[in-house]
């Protein structure tokens, strides 16, 4: 009987093993607390990048010449936009939102115009209008995209450019409206100031929203948002 006890007991130091392990399991998720961990660091880092890069190319893009002869009051043909957008595509929109949102901090302190009215809710209108929506609505890209996800990859890399172009057109809706309210004193007399927003922000926006999903379809057909890979074939392709 003793023998049999004691074939059949598991010694203290396999107690405390086991023991440790479940805790373990218990308290850190079997190493999914690690693995988040690692899958936040990559995203901030990848973050840090691409808004680097997203403020270096728009502020290339920014000193062509014909940029400051055509549009005197500000803006620029650029396709600044993309590694935010791209970014989003690959980390989903609450780190899209939240790249978009620092840069919108990086252009203010980079160099802010304030709206002439002057007055407080002028100068919130203007952050609001012109940095904070402008910048963060990119990181909603991916909800534009979603609907072609899980299919053949004519119709994925068509989401993929239908979501930059969405959200660069929703950006120039904002700029519209910031025009109209606040920098309509800088309208020719002749002109009404909504309808002047409208064209002066088409100018270059427009063309901004058309570059982007280009580039966008390009890109991610190159290197895939979710394995950095190029894009391969759905299984109903294959």
């Amino acid at each position: 009987m003793f023998q049999w006890l004691s074939a059949h007991t598991i010694p203290n130091h396999q107690k405390t093993t086991r023991r440790f392990s479940v805790g373990s399991n218990f308290y850190f998720g079997g190493g999914s607390v690690k693995s988040n961990h690692k899958k936040n660091l990559l995203a901030l880092v990848e973050g840090a990048m691409m808004l680097a890069l997203a403020w270096v190319v728009d502020y290339v893009c920014a000193l062509a010449p014909y940029n400051g002869i055509l549009f005197p009051a500000g803006g620029s043909i650029t396709v600044g936009m993309l590694p935010l957008v791209y970014y989003a595509y690959r980390h989903g929109i609450a780190w899209g939102i939240g790249a978009g949102l620092v840069f919108s901090g990086l252009q203010i302190a980079m160099g802010w115009y304030a709206p002439p009215a002057g007055t407080w809710w002028a100068f919130m209108l203007c952050v609001l209008l012109d940095y904070v929506i402008a910048f963060t609505v990119m990181g909603i890209a991916p909800l534009f995209a979603k609907p072609f996800e899980n299919k053949k990859r004519i119709l994925r890399l068509t989401g993929y450019g239908l979501g930059a172009v969405i959200v660069c057109v929703l950006r120039y809706l904002s700029s519209v409206l910031s025009g109209g309210i606040l920098w309509g004193v800088y309208a020719p007399e002749s002109m009404n100031p909504w309808v002047y927003s409208l064209a002066y922000n088409a100018g270059y926006m427009l063309p901004n929203a058309i570059l982007t999903g280009i580039l966008a379809v390009l890109l991610c057909r190159a290197m895939d948002p979710l394995t950095l890979r190029p894009m391969k074939k759905g299984r109903q392709e294959a």
